[in-house]
């Protein structure tokens, strides 16, 4: 990757992507705290929701019975709109104030869910994602890939003992595997956005490769 100079008056816009079960969640949670240690303000957050008007949709997608039977065009819309709120209200600002933007998913997860592994017009798909985010696209994006049956068995394992079983992770392996595909093929045609690492490795070491790779890509992040 070629070193950039460091973002001084806008924050870096950093998103995590994967299917369910390969850790996104804790290796945002790993990248906050060093951030934070360096002194620099960051902002989380998390798709869909993030906002009041996301966090009802999130509820709608997930876990409402009002959502059994959505169309796949209802769902692409219904995360589309979270993400429009979820830039205007909360990420753009935080950018031009400075601050780094760590998200738990972003557009790259609707190209592959509701294109790739729902078999919506993937052009389609892509202009209601311009349309959602405008110019706010990720500076830098973080695949956590893993094979299709882990991810499958780990997120039904821990939705199971959390009690909180939701529409994605009930979807068959058939599923699963379309999402990994997807991803690959997005990151390989992005390949200056994306980095691509094992979610099987041990969490210290996949953090020590995320930021290897972010001071690489914007020198002096980290102070």
């Amino acid at each position: 990757m070629v070193s950039e100079p460091r973002f001084m008056e806008r924050g870096v816009f950093i998103s995590f992507e994967g299917s369910e079960g390969c850790g996104k969640s804790t290796q945002l949670a790993e990248l906050k705290r060093h951030f934070k240690e360096a002194g620099a303000e960051v902002l989380v957050t998390r798709e869909p929701g993030g906002t009041p008007l996301g966090e009802e949709i999130r509820r709608l997608l997930q876990f409402a019975p009002e959502g059994e039977g959505m169309t796949e065009e209802s769902e692409l819309l219904l995360f589309a709109a979270s993400r429009a709120q979820l830039v205007r209200e909360q990420v753009r600002p935080a950018l031009e104030r400075g601050r780094h933007v760590l998200a738990d998913r972003f557009l790259d997860s609707t190209t592959v869910y509701q294109g790739f592994a729902r078999g919506l017009d993937l052009e389609t798909v892509e202009r209601v994602n311009a349309f959602a985010v405008g110019d706010c696209v990720p500076d830098f994006t973080v695949l956590l890939d893993m094979d299709s049956d882990e991810a499958h068995a780990r997120a039904v394992e821990s939705s199971r003992a959390e009690g909180t079983e939701d529409r994605m992770e009930n979807q068959p392996l058939s599923f699963y595997e379309a999402v990994r595909r997807g991803y690959l093929e997005v990151a390989e045609k992005a390949k200056d956005r994306f980095l691509v690492v094992d979610a099987t490795g041990g969490i210290a070491e996949i953090h020590k490769d995320i930021c290897k790779a972010l001071e690489d890509r914007f020198n002096g992040i980290f102070g």
